[in-house]
């Protein structure tokens, strides 16, 4: 595949996934979120993939280095959410009255 084939199907699957997230109602929005992560994860595996297997000052090294900041803050940003939310569902230590 050239490099405008690539930026076509990045293009067209950015405007797809802004489409279709923003008509997901509220409620399912926590689990999409975990989706998300998951996907995430994954973008780290195959950009640290991609640092391995480059060589020197090479395009690829670059790139591959911006995706895994992007998705470890990605990452680490869901796990403190998803922490905070949880912490909303907990119980909280109730006072006995003497």
């Amino acid at each position: 595949m050239n490099f405008d084939s690539l930026l076509w199907v990045l293009l067209l699957g950015s405007l797809l996934g802004l489409e279709l997230i923003g008509k997901v109602p509220p409620t399912l929005h926590t689990p999409l979120m975990s989706g998300a992560n998951a996907i995430s994860g994954i973008t780290m595996l195959a950009a640290l993939t991609a640092i391995i297997k480059a060589e020197p000052n090479s395009p690829l090294l670059i790139i591959g280095s911006i995706s895994l900041g992007f998705a470890l803050f990605n990452v680490v940003g869901g796990f403190f959410v998803t922490d905070r939310m949880l912490a909303m569902f907990s119980r909280k230590p109730t006072k006995k009255n003497k």
